[in-house]
């Protein structure tokens, strides 16, 4: 069996990246087929990997200018990425690995963890939702462009896999799909993290700082209680979230992987505000034996188990309104708590990502023999 791999793009580190890490882990001989690659920008293990790049790399320098030229230059060049000539393609995608060039009678398998957010769900952008007059309009036009070329590209896909049930329903609503959207949860590289006995007096942010991630609501809650609180990630938002805190909240990026396990094992807590469709920092909370202070919607349901009654076999606290007054409401409950790290560290076993490559390959399989 000839495959090959497909991610949009490896330009940062994410839950997505990592699953294409597993995919590779599953077939060490595949190609990885992307959009755009910097080696500094995502996990170091992809240097260790075969890479084929469109040339839309050559062109931009950062992942900023990446999203300002996608539509239409990066469309254009993920159309032209030539992945023909294989059994079998494995997709993992948000957005633009399924536009690549396919042979007919490829067998295409789709790891899809949302339908292309811009797309179908533009309201996630702050820059949409302020856009006025010729703006708005010029977004609409692209809106209206990028469905196209998303519902029609997604048409080519065989079977669609996803990390949950949700994002499947989704999937069959957005891309009129038939089928069965099996649902194979992403694993979390348990083995990068610990259990720590030493505890120190901070919060947790770890994400990329853009607006539908929420971080500007943790600020705001975290200026009122005036508690440590550690951030870590970039974004477009960066310079915004950085205006609004107080001293008490400190930014940080580029760490090693030893650094930030270091942060997630010496929290209080991960602090978790937005609605994801899976989300992979509260596992790696889990596997550092912290609970997750985490609102209760999206994918959390899928990984976490919620404090009811008996904070000894919970992983996280929810809360129920993505506003500071309820995550504040959260943080003084949890204070209170005394989680189990042991409990919360065994959970985040069941995530290894030995569970989620043999998944992988065993789904593949099925579809070839």
């Amino acid at each position: 069996m000839k495959i090959a791999i497909v991610h949009d793009e490896l330009m940062r580190r994410g839950g997505a990246e990592q699953v294409v890490l597993c995919f590779h882990k599953a077939f060490p001989e595949a190609t990885i087929y992307t959009m755009a690659y910097q080696p500094e920008a995502t996990y170091p293990e992809f240097k260790n990997c075969a890479i084929k790049i469109s040339w839309y790399n050559k062109i931009i320098s950062s992942e900023k200018l990446m999203k300002a030229l996608f539509f239409p230059v990066g469309v254009l060049a993920m159309k032209q990425l030539d992945v023909t000539g294989y059994d079998v393609v494995l997709m993992s995608s948000t957005y633009c690995a399924k536009y690549v060039k396919i042979s007919p009678q490829t067998i295409v398998i789709n790891y899809c963890h949302t339908p292309f957010r811009l797309a179908w769900y533009p309201e996630s952008y702050a820059e949409f939702l302020n856009a006025k007059g010729l703006k708005k309009i010029a977004y609409n036009f692209v809106i209206a462009m990028l469905k196209k070329i998303d519902f029609k590209a997604a048409q080519r896909t065989n079977y669609f896999i996803t990390n949950a049930k949700e994002v499947g329903l989704r999937i069959k609503d957005k891309y009129q799909f038939k089928g069965e959207v099996p649902v194979i949860k992403p694993s979390a590289a348990i083995e990068n993290f610990y259990v720590s006995k030493t505890i120190k007096d901070y919060f947790l942010v770890v994400c990329r700082l853009e607006y539908y991630k929420k971080v500007d609501l943790v600020i705001a809650a975290f200026n009122e209680l005036g508690l440590p609180l550690i951030v870590v990630g970039k974004g477009s938002k960066e310079q915004e979230l950085k205006a609004m805190a107080k001293s008490n909240i400190t930014f940080k990026q580029g760490l090693s992987a030893t650094e930030l396990s270091t942060l997630y094992a010496e929290c209080k807590g991960l602090v978790f505000p937005q609605e994801e469709d899976y989300g992979i920092t509260p596992l790696e909370a889990a596997a550092s034996g912290r609970p997750v202070i985490a609102f209760g919607k999206g994918g959390v349901w899928e990984t976490m188990i919620p404090y009811k009654e008996d904070e000894s076999r919970a992983t996280a606290l929810f809360f129920d309104e993505q506003t500071p007054e309820s995550l504040i409401s959260a943080i003084n409950k949890f204070n209170t708590l005394n989680f189990d790290p042991i409990f919360i560290r065994k959970h985040a076993e069941l995530f290894r990502s030995e569970v989620f490559i043999n998944q992988i390959k065993k789904f593949v399989n099925s579809k070839v023999i």
